[in-house]
């Protein structure tokens, strides 16, 4: 029970800002979750956020009455009430995400830029991004496609969104607020017709598979791979700083135990696991390039100590 409250502890100094330094939020997800689990199983359905599956719930919150994870483990180890004012979010009886349209209605036109909008929320690896973003302290936004079943899995730390993007109302309320942009999936990008005033996007582009694969599994992948064509083409003539991770085979094996591999040409044998992919979107963040950066990856032996270091390198081969 100790190892636990001491998990507990350190996800909760990660939220407030003062993680120890040795410790990253990549860290808390792979070795803090197994202990976590030792006491919130009866809040948590999947048996590991890795292998959670699409639409799955990783993290439960607030059903008015109903008290999930992150609550559970706020109330016991800090005062969840005390935290959940501190941190900006309403009560637990608040009804679903209503206060957060009231939010966007009222807001002003200058408002801060410090969201993130994570294009995916419903998508697995779209929902490792979103708790890794909670982790760091991030204000997040996410279109999902069912809003009410984003409310029960992150409750009030995460803004969902619902509507089309072709709809350039709704695309401008989705917008408003947010500095950067993660695509851990193709489609998005083809449909928007602006993305004024945002200051950095991430893809997650599995091109050069779709280009790799031949047969059925090709014709399976037409589609998808017309999306993501659409995608990095207006990304690249958007004019927002942009940076495009090429992966291999995307796998759900567990992520943070192989290196990786950024050789040119890697992808198209190569695989990558989607926890490992979404932390690297998530460290990718933080390097914003003067115009854009395109590299491939896959799980392999070169070991990264210093993702900053490992992007800059990325962009002087460019």
């Amino acid at each position: 029970m100790k190892e636990a409250i001491t998990s507990c502890s350190l996800i909760l100094s990660s939220m407030a800002g003062v993680l120890p330094s040795s410790i990253s939020p990549y860290t808390l997800l792979h070795s803090s979750h197994d202990k976590l689990l030792t006491i919130s199983k009866s809040y948590i359905s999947p048996p590991s956020l890795g292998y959670a599956k699409k639409h799955s719930v990783i993290c439960f919150s607030s059903k008015k009455g109903k008290r999930g994870f992150f609550d559970v483990i706020l109330d016991y180890i800090e005062g969840g009430p005390k935290l959940r004012k501190w941190y900006g979010a309403p009560d637990l009886d608040s009804e679903d995400g209503s206060i957060f349209e009231e939010t966007v209605e009222s807001s002003q036109e200058d408002e801060i830029r410090d969201a993130v909008l994570v294009t995916d929320g419903d998508d697995e690896i779209g929902q490792t991004i979103i708790l890794s973003l909670i982790i760091k302290r991030i204000r997040v936004k996410a279109l999902v496609k069912d809003k009410r079943a984003a409310m029960e899995s992150f409750g009030t730390y995460v803004e969902s969104i619902t509507g089309d993007p072709k709809d350039s109302s709704f695309l401008k309320k989705s917008l408003k607020g947010v500095r950067a942009i993660i695509c851990p999936k193709e489609g998005f990008l083809s449909k928007a017709e602006s993305l004024k005033g945002v200051q950095h996007v991430v893809i997650l582009s599995q091109l050069s598979v779709y280009k790799s694969s031949s047969g059925v599994q090709a014709i399976m992948n037409t589609n998808a791979r017309k999306l993501s064509e659409e995608d990095e083409s207006v990304l690249v003539s958007s004019g927002v700083p942009y940076t495009i991770i090429r992966t291999g085979l995307l796998t759900n094996d567990r992520g943070g135990k192989s290196g990786f591999s950024f050789e040119e040409g890697c992808t198209e044998n190569g695989s990558l696991s989607k926890e490992d992919a979404a932390y690297i979107c998530i460290e990718a963040l933080d390097v914003v390039p003067e115009r854009g950066m395109v590299f491939e990856v896959v799980n392999g032996e070169e070991k990264v100590l210093n993702w900053k270091d490992q992007f800059e390198r990325l962009m002087k081969q460019a």
